[in-house]
């Protein structure tokens, strides 16, 4: 450790050696008493701008080329396929643009190095230039803007009528999901109701909300819509699935929602990456809180029988602990009795 300390003691001792003689170096070339050392430190650092553009170039392709496979995840649902061709799109034009500016900016001190006798030439202004980069620009943006406003409207619109609902709600730190039972409807929840045993604060006085049923991972079917309804329960989190290029924030107070078309199964994605280990998730992506990095909930993607039989199979939140029916109406409470009946038999 002391070590450590005293190899960051001597490089600090070096820098402010290296700064005190460039100052003085600086005052020699600004009072103009030596234009020898100015002529020469220009042509340096002309040289290593120039070998600075090479170096990060060839550091940007190789580094983007062998990560490529760690931030283009496979895709794994319907959206997607469009998602992916604009931010490929995106990434062509800026990154063109880019690497101009860049080549640029890099290539003109060395070409336009300090040398003695040198004048500047006077370019006041340009009209055409200034109609063309400010057009230019605006026509390419606003088809960007467009065509991502058209696939963002695509995927928050109402979903398809025979799509499964189901309300992924975030906490600290946590994710918990809620499925409507047979009737399809979830129902109604109000935050005042919210304790240890209704962390969802679902209203059980409204009948649609007897057959609802919390699962510990989300269960979806593959090649039939699936609509995530998303709220929050304290802070700003945000529900994140990668290879579902699904994103949306999950907001206090503010409900919002996302649907979407898996295209591969579990087992399907984990035979293609050789992976048997390999699940989809959701993460959150809105800093929340100390416990942010473990919000996790794991996405089951199975095909469409053997997701009815999973459905089937499940039991409700009042069949789980009756004692959520307790002080409900007359009218509901006989419902949820008809309900545990049945679940007995």
């Amino acid at each position: 450790m002391y070590g450590f300390l005293i190899g960051v003691g001597v490089l600090l001792v070096l820098s402010i050696i290296w700064m005190v003689y460039r100052i003085q170096t600086l005052v020699s070339v600004v009072k103009g008493s030596d234009k020898k050392i100015a002529s020469g430190s220009n042509k340096v650092n002309a040289i290593l701008f120039v070998l600075f553009l090479i170096g990060t170039t060839i550091l940007m392709f190789w580094y983007s080329i062998k990560e490529f496979d760690n931030y283009d995840l496979p895709l794994a649902s319907e959206h997607g396929v469009i998602t992916d061709q604009l931010f490929w799109i995106t990434m062509a034009i800026t990154g063109i643009v880019f690497l101009i500016t860049h080549v640029l900016l890099f290539i003109f001190p060395y070409k336009y190095q300090y040398k003695e006798g040198r004048k500047a030439a006077f370019y006041p202004d340009n009209n055409k230039l200034e109609i063309i980069w400010t057009a230019v620009p605006a026509v390419v943006l606003a088809g960007l803007v467009i065509s991502g406003w058209m696939a963002w409207s695509d995927i928050t619109a109402p979903a398809p009528e025979n799509a499964h609902v189901i309300e992924v709600m975030g906490y600290q730190f946590a994710w918990e999901v809620r499925y409507p039972g047979k009737d399809k409807v979830l129902g109604d929840y109000d935050y005042r109701l919210i304790s240890a045993s209704n962390s969802h604060g679902v209203d059980f006085n409204d009948k649609n909300a007897l057959d609802d049923f919390p699962s510990p991972i989300v269960v979806i079917p593959k090649g039939e819509p699936v609509l995530f309804k998303i709220r929050a329960r304290d802070v700003l989190h945000s529900v994140f699935a990668p290879h579902m290029r699904l994103k949306m924030d999950a907001v206090p107070g503010m409900p919002t929602r996302f649907w979407f078309v898996p295209t591969k199964t579990t087992e399907e994605m984990r035979a293609e990456l050789n992976d048997p280990e390999f699940e989809y998730e959701i993460a959150c992506t809105e800093i929340c809180g100390r416990g942010h990095f473990g919000m996790r909930k794991v996405i089951e993607v199975v095909e469409p029988a053997a997701y009815q039989k999973w459905f089937a199979e499940q039991k409700s939140f009042v069949q789980q602990n009756p004692a959520l029916a307790e002080g409900v109406s007359a009218e509901i409470k006989e419902l949820a009795e008809i309900q545990l009946r049945e679940s007995n038999k």
